[in-house]
């Protein structure tokens, strides 16, 4: 494996164009403000600590372009994962525009590849932090000709986050990636709104895995309303999300779910908690059964990625 050394008054995005596969960026402390497209596959970014090297942007959705179209929440991105098998170690990705009620979305990661791998990462922004791909598929069609095709691209992806935290306020954890979730802090930040929203998935119904949190603690800012943000809601009918064994802060609603701006999604959205549960559970959601548990677990221990 090739490696290569970087420091804050290099260049991630130019040392991308003339890297080939496979290779290891060692990223020295210090704050990379650019704006990163990543489409070389089998690429490790490792940092010196996920509060020392940070890599900042500060996009946001109703920024206008240089043609004077507003960007959207998918081109907000401070890093866009768009190959296979990309890994990020001891580093922060974030978005630091701030104002989410007045400026809209602000993703921080968009991963739209298979195989991703982090592990003690920071991903921080407000609404709509962290974006495991793809689209949901009306948004795929929706989007042709305004997005990037790599953007927009289909299939099975799948994502694991080990010892990571990540921070926002509303559905900061979105999209329709089979994403692992584990040992991870997710950390709701005060948004002048008052009420919040953990994970937004948009699975279609046949996608069995979903977002899976386990052994995740769910805590929260000092400011942050106790029962004012909702582990989950349904960016779209089926969308699921299981939570193992999870902690959850004073901040978490009792009633954990909410079914999205009366969308009665609570019909198809597929909510699932295992160990110790809070009581005043939404009736919609359900318990996993020991035989579901296992299955999401043996589904990610077959997925090797950064090991």
């Amino acid at each position: 494996m090739d490696t290569v050394y970087l420091t804050p008054e290099d260049s991630i995005s130019e040392t991308l164009k003339k890297i080939n596969a496979g290779t290891r960026i060692l990223l020295a402390p210090g704050v990379y403000r650019e704006k990163l497209e990543i489409t070389v596959p089998d690429t490790e970014f490792v940092g010196s600590g996920a509060s020392q090297t940070r890599i900042v942007w500060d996009d946001y959705a109703k920024k206008p372009d240089e043609k004077g179209v507003e960007f959207n929440t998918f081109r907000t991105y401070t890093a866009a994962v768009l190959a296979p098998r990309v890994t990020f170690r001891d580093l922060a990705v974030e978005n630091d525009a701030l104002y989410p009620e007045t400026k809209g979305q602000e993703v921080a990661l968009s991963i739209c590849a298979d195989e991703f791998f982090a592990e003690n990462c920071r991903f921080v922004s407000t609404q709509d932090t962290l974006f495991c791909g793809p689209l949901p598929t009306d948004l795929i069609i929706r989007y042709y000709g305004f997005l990037k095709d790599a953007l927009r691209v289909g299939g099975n992806m799948r994502q694991v986050f080990k010892n990571c935290f990540i921070a926002g306020n509303v559905d900061f954890i979105f999209g329709c990636g089979n994403a692992l979730f584990k040992g991870c802090e997710i950390r709701s930040v005060y948004d002048v709104r008052g009420c919040g929203y953990a994970a937004a998935p948009a699975h279609s119904h046949q996608q069995k895995i979903g977002f899976v949190f386990e052994n995740c603690r769910f805590t929260c800012d000092d400011g942050v309303e106790d029962g004012s943000v909702y582990l989950a809601r349904p960016w779209r009918d089926h969308g699921k999300c299981s939570f193992i064994c999870c902690k959850y802060g004073r901040h978490i609603s009792a009633e954990g779910f909410d079914e999205w701006n009366g969308s009665g999604r609570d019909k198809t959205a597929r909510f699932y908690e295992y160990g110790d549960l809070p009581e005043g559970r939404v009736m919609w959601s359900r318990v996993l059964t020991e035989e579901e548990r296992v299955f999401l677990k043996g589904f990610f221990e077959n997925y090797s990625a950064g090991s």
